[in-house]
């Protein structure tokens, strides 16, 4: 078991965990988007979960976008065990004051954030109520959170649903 989420690692630390394939990229965009690989797929090998990304003309640009997006997958898609009881990370508490959560879907600092709640989320029955002292933060601040990727709330509500409860909105 890791200590820390996949979606909270580092790059360099994600990255040794990861394969990462290059492929040339369909669709249009000319000449070079067809002659040169800059299409990636990367995958979290011990989880099996992969993000890609081909849309930019550049390869470090598609690599940045399909770390980023892996991180998501990895918060919504993959549930690490936590302490019931634990306190919020040290960037949970940066980013939570005054019951708010201060922090943009793009930023960096999401798909760790996104990663801790659901993760507390779990632990608790997926009740929102449930883990509001705990992190700190009010219930709609945590479903805006949620609500940050679609992905996310509909993960949330599928496993509510799953428990008998009502779609968080």
């Amino acid at each position: 078991m890791e200590a820390m989420h996949p979606a909270a690692l580092d790059i360099d630390d994600l990255l040794k965990r990861c394969r990462v394939e290059r492929g040339r990229a369909s669709g249009p965009g000319g000449q070079h988007r067809n002659k040169v690989e800059t299409a990636i797929t990367i995958t979290h090998t011990p989880t099996r979960i992969s993000a890609s990304a081909s849309e930019r003309r550049s390869q470090e640009q598609n690599r940045t976008n399909a770390i980023f997006r892996l991180r998501i997958k990895l918060a919504i898609d993959h549930r690490q065990p936590v302490d019931p009881d634990a306190a919020p990370s040290d960037l949970w508490s940066s980013r939570c004051r005054g019951g708010a959560i201060s922090v943009s879907p793009k930023h960096d600092d999401y798909p760790a954030l996104l990663a801790e709640a659901m993760d507390v989320l779990a632990e608790h029955d997926w009740q929102p109520p449930s883990v509001t002292d705990l992190l700190g933060c009010t219930a709609s601040q945590l479903i805006k959170l949620l609500k940050g990727d679609p992905g996310a709330l509909r993960r949330v509500n599928e496993c509510r649903a799953s428990l008998g409860l009502g779609r968080l909105r």
